[in-house]
């Protein structure tokens, strides 16, 4: 058994789109329509037959409250591993992405948190 697919809430999946391939350079997989919706997926450059983000609607009552309540509470939906986590942050503030936390060292780890403009908080990690 292997994860293929994992989700995050989004407030307009367009807007995410475009926010995830354009300033962090996911890869489009899939999208065709589900619905009033569409099923939305990405994949990173590197590994594209790996496991893809659904880009949800945060459609459902449930979703809005549970993504508006970690975000209030600075909890990222979820993380993306990276090499150079200072060379991705400047790039990524170069692309006027909104930081909430820096490049912070953790033990072994440095991680970041970023706003992805969607309703979502975004942490970067570099082991």
């Amino acid at each position: 058994m292997k994860i293929i697919v994992t989700s995050i809430f989004v407030q307009d999946q367009d807007k995410a789109l475009e926010f995830y391939s354009e300033k962090l350079g996911f890869i489009k997989k899939e999208d065709v329509p589900a619905g009033k919706f569409r099923w939305i997926t990405i994949v990173s450059p590197e590994a594209q037959d790996g496991t893809e983000l659904l880009l949800e609607p945060n459609d459902h009552p449930a979703a809005k409250e549970y993504q508006k309540k970690i975000f209030a509470d600075g909890i990222p939906a979820t993380m993306f591993g990276v090499a150079d986590i200072r060379r991705e942050y400047k790039q990524l503030i170069e692309k006027g992405v909104k930081f909430t936390m820096e490049p912070t060292e953790m033990g072994d780890i440095t991680i970041a948190v970023f706003d992805d403009t969607c309703g979502n908080l975004i942490q970067i990690m570099q082991k």
